[in-house]
């Protein structure tokens, strides 16, 4: 087991694909011109498969597939079969732009659950803050997904001056769809121009859901990131991811691996092991890996506090979301 110096074991591993995406999202991306790895830089379906059987052997139990847009990775296909070998829950984070071209080899690895990112159901927002005229494709493929017997979760990052006006339309998705819809409140990597005020808590949109809807607080799953709610006679449900105002990190069992091939024990953590690097130049990684659990920070990377309204975003060594990966 992978257990930190907090005595928590750690089973769920990410592994970012690339750090390219076809979208262009501001609270992920930095700028239009951010610079992308080249290909030798990144771990190869080889390298991918050796890195995550050692975590396996280690007892993960779950394994998601990121980015950048882990699709575009021409490689994706190779790199989904050679994973789903292992007897973990195989899922992924996704656009959802290019899962019709894929659907089929997500079928054959038995990945059953992918999580969508959706920040708007409205055209003219989703190109503002995507930069691409492609809600359509994305609802679309989502539909998809779903006659193909998928879970969904779609995450919709909570942007102060955008999601109050589309919360409502979000949560009424759940009536006609079993979508799992969740709000991510904003929170602060390198590039994303993050301040304080941006940010719309959990307890703020709930209040939001209930002016329209009768709500049920459901059970939360052990390590479980977001706290859901039912709206009585819907199919899906809703969900809150609280990182700013009530973080989780007492319970985490999450590890990262950046698509360089570098090993983060946590999103906010600044400290990380350079795992490729060191298996091409073969030696074992086994001992970075413990290090890295091992030196894990109690809560949020020991970057800021959980009064987030004193956050100094300036201040957080980190890198951009789409360099570490979803």
């Amino acid at each position: 087991m992978l257990k930190d110096q907090h005595n928590r074991i750690h089973d769920y591993l990410r592994i970012s694909l690339t750090d390219s995406c076809n979208f262009r999202c501001a609270y992920c991306m930095p700028n239009e011109e951010i610079e992308v790895l080249p290909h030798s830089h990144l771990m190869s379906t080889a390298e991918i498969d050796q890195i995550a059987g050692i975590f396996v052997e280690q007892g993960i139990k779950k394994i998601r597939l990121t980015g950048g847009e882990p699709l575009v990775r021409k490689e994706f296909p190779d790199i989904l079969k050679s994973l789903s070998k292992y007897p973990v829950e195989l899922t992924m984070t996704t656009n959802g732009i290019l899962v019709h071209k894929h659907i089929e080899a997500m079928k054959a690895a038995g990945m059953r659950s992918l999580n969508v990112s959706l920040d708007s159901l409205n055209r003219e927002t989703f190109f503002k803050l995507t930069k691409r005229d492609q809600l359509e494709q994305v609802w679309n493929n989502i539909l998809l997904l779903l006659r193909e017997g998928f879970r969904i979760k779609i995450n919709a990052v909570a942007l102060n001056g955008i999601i109050e006006n589309e919360i409502l339309d979000f949560v009424a998705l759940t009536k006609d769809y079993p979508l799992h819809v969740r709000f991510i409140e904003f929170m602060p990597f390198s590039g994303n121009h993050w301040k304080v005020d941006k940010v719309i808590t959990a307890r703020q949109m709930l209040e939001m859901v209930q002016t329209k809807f009768e709500v049920t607080k459901l059970h939360d799953e052990p390590h479980a990131t977001a706290k859901k709610y039912h709206i009585p006679g819907h199919r899906g449900t809703f969900a809150f991811i609280t990182t700013m105002s009530e973080h989780f990190c007492g319970d985490c069992n999450r590890l990262r691996i950046t698509a360089d091939g570098k090993m983060k024990n946590c999103l906010f953590g600044k400290e990380e092991m350079d795992l490729l690097g060191t298996l091409r130049q073969g030696k074992d990684i086994l001992p970075l890996i413990k290090l890295s659990v091992q030196r894990k920070h109690a809560m949020l990377g020991g970057q800021f506090t959980p009064e987030f309204q004193k956050t100094e975003a300036e201040k957080i060594v980190n890198r951009s979301m789409i360099k570490i990966g979803g």
